[in-house]
């Protein structure tokens, strides 16, 4: 009951941070409950179960629940652009999930090779198809717990990174808005164009095992 009444009055302060200009602890917080109702979902497509006893509550806000249906949808889209690259993300960046710092230490370089050439809610939506493709990998590989640690890197990179460019924007409401969505669209043929479709694919040499920032590079 305790952990109920705690995610409610969570729920409640993000949901007041809506209404007016948000505070980097606050698009921090929202960024995570956000990574987790995006993470859930992708979890449960795929046939799997993660307890989030803090999501619950969280998952009721009307506006944060607004944010989350476009980052979902719009990840789909772009998941159709590119339907493998976010599918086996740590086969694909030859890791092991069994490691916490070896799982957020790849997030945060994959998300320093999407934000090198700067910020779009494209790339944002990229971060959180990454994160919610580890996180499956996570899960199926037995480390339900690694996806806490991928939810706080997530919102560790939002704080370092994107803060000040979601304040300036008035936080992560402007994503539900028909301007920002349709800035938002995704098509292949916008792909070579509009600088919006981030992606991220891995070279490594067969002759040896290469670092991590080696194996990771960003499309433009």
């Amino acid at each position: 009951m305790e952990v109920l009444r705690r995610s409610s009055v969570f729920a409640a302060e993000i949901m007041d941070a809506f209404d007016r200009s948000p505070t980097e602890k606050e698009l921090v917080a929202q960024a995570k409950a956000l990574g987790r109702e995006f993470v859930h979902a992708r979890l449960l497509r795929a046939g799997l179960a993660w307890n989030a006893p803090e999501r619950a509550a969280s998952a009721r806000g009307g506006r944060l629940a607004e944010v989350c249906a476009v980052l979902l949808r719009l990840g789909d889209e772009l998941e159709l652009i590119r339907p493998s690259v976010y599918r086996n993300v740590a086969r694909q960046l030859n890791i092991s999930v069994h490691s916490e710092s070896v799982v957020t230490d790849a997030l945060l370089a994959v998300a320093a090779q999407i934000f090198c050439a700067g910020i779009t809610w494209g790339k944002v939506v990229s971060l959180y198809l990454v994160a919610a493709g580890l996180a499956v990998d996570c899960v199926r590989q037995a480390q339900p717990a690694m996806v806490h640690a991928l939810v706080d890197c997530l919102g560790e990179f939002v704080r370092k990174s994107l803060a000040t460019w979601l304040r300036r924007r008035g936080g992560w409401c402007p994503a539900c808005q028909p301007a920002s969505s349709s800035c938002l669209h995704f098509s292949p043929s916008a792909r070579s164009q509009s600088g919006l479709v981030p992606c991220w694919s891995l070279q490594s040499r067969p002759d040896h095992r290469p670092s991590l920032n080696s194996r990771v590079q960003f499309l433009k």
